[in-house]
């Protein structure tokens, strides 16, 4: 089994439970643009790039001829990725990094179209060109590189397991023999579950809050997928559901890019990397609202 995070990222992530599902964002909200029309309103600053210097990117090249960038991201991830389905207004960490990006390629909100696309779906969207970047609690993975790219990571966290607030059965994830545990279809955490927990028995759906909804309707006894994930859908309904234990793997969000885009690759990992003042302002707005500080983890080329 992968690597249990240390005590210090544990608490780090379990940490972000204070911050419930907010969807505050540098400057203001966090609307959708472009051609996805999901609203806008936005006024996060991020200065948008009027000179670009990326050469031999064919991914740079296909937005700069289309003139827009299309985004896959998750919307149903509160404090993550989330789209308010009534104002359709999207929300949280992964949409502000995914907008920064785009700002730094010289796209402002009204050149981004977001598109969301099922975990089981992401590598498929990227290598069949459906999108030009992924950035959707995406785990970093030797088997994911054989089909696409990652810049980062740009956040770490850990799995975690999400139950019924009265639920004393499972309280980490060495009570799941013989339990129903729901994720993602094509996610880290299922694979995790089915390679690493041979006794308990898996659900699958497209989507997170699917998982959810199973387990609040009793078909299933408790969902897993990556802390900061699980927490959000704890702190939208605290007396219904509540995360156990503490995350028992190491997950690095990365995004996903076309594979052999060196040029894409390397341009986000330095703005990752000189952009430091600005990733903690995305963090403080959304996932940070507890006032939890954690840092920026170090970009990992290859």
């Amino acid at each position: 089994m992968r690597k249990r995070m240390s005590l210090l990222g544990a608490a780090a992530v379990i940490a972000i439970a204070l911050t419930g599902c907010s969807g505050a964002n540098p400057g203001g909200d966090s609307g959708s643009s472009g051609g996805s029309g999901d609203g806008s309103g936005s006024n996060a600053p991020y200065e948008v790039a009027s000179s670009v210097d990326l050469e031999g990117s064919p991914t740079y090249d296909a937005m700069k001829k289309r003139g827009n960038v299309i985004i896959g991201v998750k919307e149903d991830q509160p404090g993550l990725g989330y789209m308010d389905a009534a104002t359709g207004k999207r929300t949280g960490f992964d949409v502000e990094i995914a907008k920064w990006i785009a700002a730094s390629l010289g796209f402002g909100e009204d050149k981004i179209e977001f598109k969301a696309i099922p975990s089981a779906n992401r590598e498929s969207a990227i290598v069949n060109g459906d999108i030009d970047y992924y950035v959707g609690t995406y785990s970093i993975t030797d088997k994911r590189k054989q089909q696409v790219d990652f810049a980062g990571p740009y956040f770490v966290t850990g799995q975690g397991l999400l139950v019924k607030k009265d639920n004393t059965d499972i309280t980490s994830e060495k009570d799941l023999a013989g339990k129903k545990v729901c994720s993602a279809t094509g996610s880290t955490p299922i694979q995790n579950i089915k390679e690493n927990f041979p006794d308990t028995k898996t659900v699958e759906f497209d989507t997170y809050s699917q998982c959810v909804e199973a387990l609040k309707d009793g078909q299933v006894d408790a969902v897993t997928t990556d802390a900061a994930i699980l927490i959000g859908y704890a702190a939208q309904e605290p007396d219904a559901l509540k995360v156990v234990g503490e995350p028992f793997t190491v997950e690095k969000y990365g995004v996903g890019l076309p594979k052999g885009d060196d040029a894409l690759r390397k341009f986000i990992n330095d703005l990752f990397t000189n952009g430091g003042d600005t990733w903690q302002a995305i963090y403080d707005e959304t996932l940070g609202q507890s006032g939890t500080k954690v840092e920026q983890p170090k970009v990992e080329a290859y």
